[in-house]
């Protein structure tokens, strides 16, 4: 199957599909949010509603929009900053979305989260089910980090990654990222390199291609572009990143063209509350295991009991998320822990059998009973 094909065969079975819009499309400093390519945009999105597909936007902008309205050249560097300026520009960036979007019939609804939603197993469920109601009623949620409240330590980084987390949330069947890079270049960007069409799985040597390109308006470049689609395959859902700047370029995508990079998903998609686990949830701490214990849960399918455990690294309370690392310090699983860091120290080691006696009680003979567990 030739690339096009490929690429047909995986449009003709989407039926959900998150696109992620950059600052740097949205607005330009000096001239304010960009209502031609919003306008341009929503006649694109209006065609794949005829097509029957359910759209999650996930927008920047709002920082920017506020910077435009402050009159500021370069983007703040102090958080209270930040927050007052995404404040004030995520109202002038909704307003543009309502107006540009009615002519074609289109409804948005905004939806602000943090990582603290999405790390919250109820809140992550209450967000999910907000987003399923407001598809049903066919309306485009648009989707911003809520940066007017966010702090560091609940950041998601970028809104890169917060697309491919959304498509975990929404069991979307693509992201399309639009920016304004053509995709990911063999070298320095766009000096001359060649455009890579086709990516098979994000490996080092395709990290290394993706040289930053920050600009003045946004957080990220081709970096957390190609760091997104990683994530989402991991998900089970193939990326594209390309021009937003390209007439009708959704059309295009949605109808097979080889217009920007093409990562592929890698298989099987796992359950929700998997991913939630292995992949939404921050890791409070590592556990160090011993060979026999890695494999107990790679090949057998296992669950963790303590004495598969070596060493351990920061404080973490029962019920959080860890990282599990083999003897050379790589990740491989992540999971929920039984017991707190305190109490692992003293259980380490030991059989199971001997928790209750070390402990004085025992919750479970599991330390992550495999359920809870995610290998990586």
């Amino acid at each position: 199957m030739d690339e096009r094909e490929l690429r047909k065969e995986i449009m003709q079975s989407v039926r959900r599909v998150v696109i992620k819009v950059g600052s740097s499309l949205l607005v330009s400093l000096g001239t304010g949010l960009n209502k031609e390519l919003i306008s341009r945009l929503a006649e694109d999105l209006e065609s794949l509603k005829t097509k029957r597909k359910q759209i999650v936007m996930v927008s920047s902008g709002a920082i920017a929009a506020g910077m435009e309205r402050l009159g500021l050249k370069k983007r703040p560097k102090t958080i209270s900053e930040l927050q007052a300026a995404a404040a004030i520009g995520q109202s002038s960036l909704m307003h543009v979305y309502e107006e540009a979007f009615a002519p074609w019939g289109l409804k948005v609804a905004q939806v602000l989260l943090t990582h603290e939603d999405m790390r919250e197993r109820k809140r992550y469920i209450n967000a999910r089910n907000t987003l399923f109601t407001l598809l049903d009623l066919g309306i485009i949620p648009i989707i911003n980090e809520n940066d007017s409240v966010v702090v560091e330590e609940i950041k998601f980084g970028d809104n890169d990654v917060l697309a491919a987390l959304v498509t975990s949330l929404v069991d979307a069947d693509i992201l399309v990222i639009l920016t304004e890079i053509d995709g990911l270049y063999s070298g320095e960007f766009q000096n001359g390199e060649t455009l890579i069409s086709l990516v098979e799985r994000v490996n080092k040597k395709v990290e290394e291609m993706a040289k930053g390109s920050k600009t003045e308006i946004g957080t990220g470049g081709m970096v957390s572009k190609v760091g997104a689609a990683k994530l989402a395959a991991y998900f089970g859902v193939p990326t594209v990143v390309t021009s937003g700047r390209i007439h009708k370029v959704l059309e295009k995508v949605f109808s097979g063209e080889l217009l920007g990079t093409l990562f592929l998903s890698r298989g099987r998609r796992p359950k929700g509350r998997k991913q939630w686990i292995g992949f939404t949830l921050r890791p409070k701490g590592k556990l160090k295991l011993d060979k026999g214990a890695k494999e107990a849960i790679v090949k057998g399918g296992k669950s963790l009991l303590p004495s598969g455990i070596i060493a351990i690294e920061g404080s973490f309370g029962r019920g959080e998320s860890v990282s599990c690392l083999d003897l050379y310090g790589k990740e491989f699983a992540r999971g929920l822990v039984n017991y707190d860091f305190l109490e692992l120290k003293k259980i380490m080691r030991r059989q199971s059998s001997q928790i209750e006696e070390i402990l004085g009680y025992k919750y479970t003979d599991e330390v992550i009973h495999r359920d809870n567990l995610v290998i990586l």
